[in-house]
């Protein structure tokens, strides 16, 4: 028996040195979608036994999540108790969990009547109570990781009371995350209100030490420039050793990315962090089918252009794969991007080896 526990803690320990650090910035159903895919890789003690001994794992996966949305369940509950929005945290947390059966229906689980509760998820109450109960958020979403037993650790981007405030292209600004996205202009630059707030350490303290970092997919300006606006993150990024990876989104989306190609989300990526931050960047080649394109036509939107010299020209290699899953919407094949991600690190080539030749998956 105690053969067998050494012989246990042995396997762990050597998963636990040759695993990856890894950490995920975005927000929406981008975010979550892709933490799915990660957390499979992240292996359980149970599992550590029947690793194969060359194939990659994650030891430490981080998610920081942005926190400017106001509108539906999350905003109500913002504005009643006076707590950061709890919805995009709520996603991770399920996507993170350990059982995405029945614990997880019932964080996902919506009231459709009930005075005072219709629109609410129960996810969102239980971390709205928790909030109550310990005076802080953050402790709140720890606590509820704990209780679904998810595979990463779980950040609110900032844990101050933020609003987003576009500025237009014709000078116009906007305040609210869902005042911006319901806009029919084009944004210039994104702000946040009030400007000058700060991360939680472990934030940086991930960043700091990660072999990996990705932002994306999700919404460009209300998912993952946010992050990117709060002090200190942008920077530390640009100086964690980790290889940073955008995955481009499949689509543009209406008043949000409209026309913008892949080389031009990056750009505004860039441009609002004030730094180069990306290494590669995962896009999909494969098509949308006749339907989709005509669905998303309807609404505005079209598959992104992915305009790969452009992309080069910017210090990015682009990484092309088949990432497009058709479910009646565009989405992104989680295990796919999450493979692809952990064999890109798992085997990336040191800084003066890389090159600008595309890769394709």
């Amino acid at each position: 028996m105690e053969t067998k526990t050494t012989e246990l803690l042995s396997l762990e320990k050597t998963a636990r040195e040759r695993g990856l650090r890894v950490v995920a910035i975005g927000g929406g159903t981008g975010l979550s979608t892709l933490l799915k895919g990660l957390k499979r890789f992240v292996l359980s003690p149970a599992e550590i036994p029947f690793a194969q001994p060359d194939s990659p794992l994650i030891r430490d996966l981080c998610a920081v999540v942005t926190v400017s949305d106001d509108g539906g369940s999350s905003g109500r509950l913002r504005k009643e108790l006076n707590m950061l929005p709890p919805g995009d945290i709520r996603n991770c947390i399920v996507a993170l969990s350990e059982d995405e059966a029945l614990l997880s229906r019932l964080f996902r689980h919506r009231f459709d009547k009930g005075s005072g509760l219709e629109g609410h998820s129960f996810g969102n109450l239980f971390l709205a109570a928790l909030t109550s109960l310990t005076s802080d958020f953050s402790e709140a979403v720890r606590l509820s990781s704990e209780i679904l037993l998810t595979r990463g650790h779980i950040y609110p981007a900032t844990t101050s009371n933020i609003e987003l405030e576009a500025l237009m292209e014709d000078g116009t600004r906007v305040r609210g995350e869902t005042k911006i996205t319901a806009s029919k202009g084009r944004i210039r630059e994104l702000f946040l209100v009030p400007p000058n707030v700060g991360p939680m350490p472990q934030t940086l303290e991930a960043i700091a030490h990660a072999d990996m970092i990705t932002i994306g997919p999700g919404s460009l300006f209300t998912s993952l420039i946010p992050n990117l606006l709060v002090r200190g993150i942008a920077q530390a990024i640009v100086e964690s050793p980790a290889t940073k990876v955008y995955i481009c989104n499949l689509m543009t989306q209406a008043n949000e990315s409209l026309d913008l190609t892949a080389a031009d989300h990056i750009r505004a990526l860039n441009r609002h962090a004030q730094k180069q931050i990306f290494d590669f960047a995962l896009i999909n080649r494969t098509p949308v089918s006749d339907e989709l394109k005509t669905k998303y036509a309807s609404e505005g939107a079209c598959q992104i252009v992915n305009d790969l010299d452009a992309i080069e020209a910017l210090g990015v290699v682009p990484v092309l794969g088949d990432y497009l899953e058709d479910a009646g919407v565009a989405r992104h094949n989680t295990s796919r991007v999450a493979r692809d991600l952990v064999q890109l690190v798992a085997h990336r080539p040191s800084n003066d080896q890389r090159s600008s030749a595309r890769h394709e998956s």
